[in-house]
């Protein structure tokens, strides 16, 4: 049975006392102790807290319940001010289960009976005794210094079926008690006291609850989540059959979880503050892993009940398990309304989460709430196998993500041209502007010309103040700015892409990815006079941008982005978002994201807000709003056509896995159905901590590892994206004399699975090691199979680009190039004479070491060069490929170049056209760059000396609003480049001689 002390409010204490210090209060039942929060300083301090003892029938009447008041100083020094001890046996007589509130006096510690009894003050209290010959009472709470002023809560106070209850209370206080005890106050009068009404229905008490205003503090509980699911039923009726008496599914969960001694008590319902409360106790014992026999009492509570949301708080105790007097397992149901789907049946979505409240501290926190974590989750499947017995799990294969659908809207809801020009033309710049320039044209209209003055001559009018001639420059600065504001405006209506377009519904065949990129908010303000926004999507190597907004912190795209078909799954979308500047900018990136398929279902990826990373992105608070849908127009052909190509580069025939281990595969991990397990070998993982014998599981995108050493469970899973290298460590004494694998994860990567590595180097890279495989050779070919084709993946479409402008360059011979350059206007970017001999010079133009040095130098990495080739008489042509690195570019792009080499018209010097192909940049389809070098021989009786001219020039494929932006930002980087290349030529030459 279980007693409840309520502990209200303390009067009178001593004030020498009281007014220096906190107070608080101890409670003691026999063995059991607790405490209230301290409060005060004051002489009248009010708790208001409920504690709960459980008591065995013989200790209930024999037990003497302490209250205790303590006033503390500091952490460590504490007085006693008072105690009172209350036997049990002369409260509950014949049956009594409750005691209204009543006041009882504080003694000191030690007296002499001889002498007066000094008095120390007094304490409210209330008891109730619950389980008594398995009849449950009604309870009593009281709310000191507050009213019930709700209607529907005074109209349960004033119901017949409550007053009869006080009135049975009052009964309750026999004589001998009203000797020991000082009773304040009448029940009857006191509308703060509330009791419980028993004999109500289950459904009439939700009603009760249903008709009154609820707090809702305890429904806002945070906690891990161990069950989510929608059921195609009605939330009321879900709710019925979970926690009404319903004897199949409790009896089925508990035939499936090995439940006895199963004990259930019947709803009852009190007063809690000024809210009615529903509540019950079950007591049941339950077989454990660790604990053959473990006695379980859970406390179930309704927190929220208005007929179509319901929150149930579940306290669950289990004192028998080790060090289960330290802790407390909370579990919160919540069952609210589930979204529509197209049969029009109703549905509910149960999600039950919890939290785990320590009563005492220990050292043993983490194993405990490892233990309970992972019995919690075992529990949950269970129940919700069981559940499903019962009712329909809503998946999402019966009510499917209709992709047209929900982009439809999307495409349609874009605002018309008049719309945008009046929103973005309606402020003070142009409308002043438009105002003044109407003024002065009436002016101008109606006034008479006058004859000529000062330097005035016929077709010239001059200012004649200077009060005109503010006026005409100020006229003039607002119509600059208003044409400028009409240029930008009418240049981003004319910009069209290719990466953002109406919406095809067939695209290929494999995975499909489309985005849609729909608004951003909070974007971070920049140090510059407006903010052009626009998103760059990657996925396996692909790079996809959206439209660029005009001037807005909150961007509106509504674009649908499409990836080409891909053979292998994607694991991740790495979202970044730029303002624009021109290609080369790197000052300008606003924040990125990273999306991982694997960590998101379906219905999450369909409409997610992203936050965005970085210093001004979390500090504003950045988010972009996306739909993004993965699906495969293959099906099960995928997975054995994915197999076929791992065959070929395994040399070992690779079948697909059974079902039934495929889909334990999926829910070890926590992983989407469309993931597929390629192979799984058993080995063992090499930490710093003893050996752990496990199994090892690859698929197209992951590498996973799972142990489960006596009750100590190892788990853990990485991208391939996210290994930079696989090695095998020779044999040794550390991996039992076998040989072991390495597995090398990118700097920063992988960090939730720092657990289960061996070792972090100097970089920042997590070391795995795996070893004790029972074929070792098959093992290392298939692992590192996948990892090639994973890495490999990466640059598909760039490879795919470069080959095609190779083909298409050495289609051509050095005379048509020379012609296409000769249609393109080249400014001059750079000039300059340098003391170096001629011929010297041009060893940057050979292959030479000089060459390679010094392009390495100016932030050209993996430069390379294919040797001149004679393409006709006097006219050599050669291949250029390299990379920019960050400085130069914050994309990282890729530049495949033509150059033709022939001799200049004066015939003391060469002449060198650069054919650039930009790739991985914004707009690098719009343009092709092209450079040409002169370099002149200038004869000398002092020194010899050469001189340099570099001209720079931009061919445009397509139309777009920011040719001047991207033609400007061009010039500016290559001639800064030339004259860097240029200095270090001739310091180079300089060192040499």
């Amino acid at each position: 049975m279980r007693l409840y002390v309520y502990v209200l409010e303390a009067s009178d204490l001593a004030p020498w006392k009281a007014a220096t210090a906190t107070l608080y209060v101890k409670i003691k039942v026999g063995k059991h102790k607790s405490r209230t929060r301290a409060v005060g300083p004051t002489d009248n301090p009010s708790w208001k807290e409920e504690f709960v003892f459980r008591l065995d029938e013989d200790e209930s009447e024999n037990a003497v319940l302490q209250i205790s008041v303590f006033q503390q100083f500091e952490a460590t020094n504490k007085e006693l001010l008072g105690r009172s001890k209350v036997p049990l046996g002369s409260i509950f007589l014949d049956g009594k289960q409750s005691m209204p509130p009543t006041w009882f006096s504080l003694q000191p510690k030690h007296h002499d009976s001889n002498l007066v009894i000094k008095d120390c003050g007094k304490i409210l209290l209330t008891l109730s005794l619950i389980g008594r010959n398995n009849y449950v009472e009604a309870s009593t709470t009281l709310d000191a210094g507050t009213e019930l002023t709700d209607g529907s809560s005074m109209d349960l106070l004033n119901s017949p079926k409550l007053k009869q209850s006080i009135d049975s209370l009052k009964a309750e206080i026999s004589v001998e008690d009203r000797d020991n005890i000082e009773q304040v106050g009448s029940v009857s009068d006191d509308k703060d006291l509330s009791t419980s009404i028993t004999g109500s229905t289950f459904e009439e008490a939700l009603e009760i609850m249903k008709s009154s205003s609820q707090c809702d503090a305890q429904e806002s509980f945070q906690g891990d989540i161990v069950l989510e699911k929608t059921y195609i039923v009605d939330a009321k009726d879900l709710n019925s059959l979970l926690f009404e008496s319903n004897l199949e599914f409790k009896s089925k969960l508990r035939e499936i979880q090995g439940i006895t001694s199963y004990v259930e008590e019947p709803w009852t319902i009190s007063m809690d503050g000024d809210s009615p409360c529903v509540t019950r106790t079950i007591s049941y014992t339950k077989k454990t892993k660790f604990v053959k026999f473990v006695k379980t009492t859970e406390e179930q509570k309704y927190v929220k009940a208005d007929g179509r949301n319901f929150a149930i708080l579940t306290r669950v105790c289990t004192p028998e398990v080790p060090y289960g007097d330290c802790f407390e397992v909370v579990l919160l149901y919540k069952i609210s309304p589930g979204p529509e789907i197209p049969a029009g049946e109703p549905t509910s979505k149960l999600v039950v989460s919890f939290n785990i409240e320590f009563k005492q501290t220990t050292v043993m926190k983490g194993m405990i709430e490892s233990s309970v974590r992972q019995g919690l989750k075992e529990n949950f499947e269970e129940y919700a196998d069981v559940l499903s017995r019962f009712v329909k799990l809503a998946d999402s294969s019966m009510h499917p993500l209709d992709k047209v659908q929900l982009l439809a809207p999307l495409l349609a809801d874009h605002p018309s041209d008049v719309e945008l020009a009046v929103k973005y033309f309606f402020n003070f710049t142009v409308v002043s502007t438009i105002v003044m320039g109407l003024y002065v044209l009436a002016h101008v209209v109606l006034s008479e010309g006058d004859m000529s003055k000062g330097l005035e001559f016929c077709g010239l009018d001059l200012p004649d103040s200077f009060g005109e001639l503010v006026t005409s420059g100020i006229l003039i600065l607002q119509m600059k700015r208003a044409f400028g504001m009409i240029s930008h405006f009418v240049q981003a209506r004319l910009r069209k892409g290719t990466d953002h377009h109406a919406f095809r519904t067939t695209h290929g065949d494999g995975w499909l990815l489309t985005v849609a990129v729909i608004e951003g908010i909070n974007l971070p303000p920049i140090n510059s006079d407006t903010l052009d926004p626009y998103v760059m999507l990657s996925c396996n190597g692909i790079t996809k941008t959206s439209s660029v907004q005009l001037q807005t912190q909150d961007p509106q795209w509504k674009e649908v982005i499409e990836f080409d078909a891909m053979q292998e799954p994607p694991s991740v979308l790495d979202v970044e978002l730029f303002n624009f500047h021109g290609p080369f900018d790197q000052q300008y990136s606003l924040g990125h994201a990273e999306i991982n398929f694997l960590k998101h279902t379906m219905e999450e990826l369909a409409d997610m807000w992203v936050p965005l990373e970085g210093k001004l992105a979390q500090a504003c608070q950045s988010q972009l709003h996306l739909r993004i849908f993965l699906e495969n127009n293959r099906g099960p052909e995928t997975i054995k056509h994915y197999l076929t190509k791992m065959e070929k580069e395994v040399g070992k025939k690779l079948n697909i896995q059974p079902p039934h281990k495929n889909s334990a595969f999926q829910k070890l991990f926590e992983l989407p159905a469309e993931e597929y397990l390629v192979k799984d070998y058993a080995c063992s993982l090499k930490r710093r901590i003893p050996i752990q014998q496990g199994r090892l599981f690859v698929s197209a995108r992951v590498v996973g590892f799972y142990a489960n050493l006596f009750g100590y469970k190892t788990k853990f899973f990485f991208l391939w994206e996210d290994v930079e290298d696989v090695q095998v460590v020779a044999p040794s004494l550390a991996t039992i004399g076998t040989p072991a694998l390495l597995l090398i994860l990118k700097s920063g990567r992988g960090m939730e699975t720092r657990h289960g590595a061996k070792s972090q180097d100097e970089e920042g890279r997590l070391n795995f090691m795996f070893h004790s495989f029972v074929s070792f050779n098959t093992a290392c070919r298939t692992i590192k199979a996948l990892w090639r084709s994973k890495a490999i993946e990466q640059k598909p479409k760039l490879q795919e680009e470069a080959e095609g402008d190779d083909k298409s360059d050495n289609q051509s011979d050095g005379t048509e190039s020379v012609s296409s350059v000769e249609d393109v206007a080249l400014n001059k970017a750079y000039s300059v004479e340098l003391p170096v001999h001629f011929n010297s010079l041009m060893e940057l133009f050979t292959g030479s070491h000089l060459e390679m040095k010094i392009m390495s130098k100016v932030g050209c990495l993996d430069y390379a060069v294919t040797p001149w080739e004679m393409v006709q008489t006097n006219a050599f042509k050669r291949q250029v490929s390299y990379k920019f690195n960050r400085y130069m570019s914050i994309f990282g792009s890729e530049v495949v170049s033509t150059q033709l080499k022939f001799p200049s018209s004066i015939d003391n010097g060469w002449i060198i056209k650069d054919d650039m192909s930009l790739h991985n940049v914004p707009f690098g389809d719009h343009f092709k760059v092209h450079l040409k070098y002169e370099i002149l021989c200038m004869e000398s009786d002092l020194s010899p000396t050469s001189q340099c001219h570099v001209y720079v020039g931009v061919e445009w494929l397509k139309k777009t609003g920011f040719r001047k932006r991207i033609t400007r930002n061009i010039f500016d980087k290559l001639a800064h480049r030339s004259k860097e290349i240029f200095e270090l030529t001739e310091r180079e030459l300089a060192s040499v001689t």
